[in-house]
């Protein structure tokens, strides 16, 4: 069974996963810890639980999802992995975007090695997660999705009653309804959707509440 532990970083309140299993494996989805306190509390709980890190996941290559790589890489020996589609956001507008916000960034910013397929299995302990591309905010959004626990990790794409915007650097609207389509499809309603800000939420409480769905 999975075990999950999820913060709310950074000024931007985005949403850090960490998952892990009975092997004591774990995967950090969008480490986005910023302020001295959180990378400590993030460092914490992850010695208190004897954790050992295997991947640090990106749903997208947005600034709000990537403050805390160099302290994973640092502290485990780990690299961001993204979408390839995402791969010139994530190499060139990403450090330009942040040169923009901060005046002296305090951190370096690690660089993949390697990127994520569409389909492709990721494996900690004794569980899987399948990449499911769905652009639209980025061009190499995805989700995260655990079909054996029946959870997913949407990003920026899907949040509790509104959906990711498209009006942003590599966004594309046309991309993100089709995204939004395909994945409420595909997904059982009882999928439990972690989106990377706010609540959790269902695909089924989506379909059903979401004006951003039923348009």
């Amino acid at each position: 069974m999975i075990k999950l532990k999820k913060w709310m970083m950074n000024p931007c309140e985005e949403c850090t996963h960490v998952l892990s299993d009975e092997t004591g494996e774990a995967v950090i989805v969008d480490c986005g810890a910023y302020y001295p306190n959180e990378r400590r509390h993030l460092q914490e709980y992850i010695e208190k639980e004897q954790l050992r890190p295997v991947r640090l996941l990106l749903t997208h290559a947005h600034h709000d999802h990537v403050y805390g790589n160099d302290l994973i890489n640092e502290r485990f020996g780990l690299l961001p992995e993204v979408h390839e589609a995402d791969k010139e956001l994530m190499n060139i507008q990403l450090r330009e975007r942040i040169d923009e916000i901060y005046k002296d960034y305090p951190y370096p910013l690690p660089m993949p090695e390697h990127y994520l397929t569409d389909d492709e299995i990721i494996c900690f302990g004794n569980h899987e997660l399948r990449v499911i591309h769905t652009p639209g905010h980025t061009p190499g959004s995805v989700f995260f999705y655990c079909e054996v626990e029946g959870i997913a990790f949407s990003g920026d794409t899907l949040f509790y009653k509104s959906i990711g915007r498209s009006d942003l650097p590599g966004g594309n609207c046309e991309e993100l309804i089709a995204s939004l389509k395909y994945i409420t499809e595909l997904l059982p309603p009882e999928t439990v959707i972690y989106p990377g800000h706010g609540k959790k939420t269902t695909i089924g409480y989506e379909k059903a509440n979401n004006p951003c769905l039923n348009v």
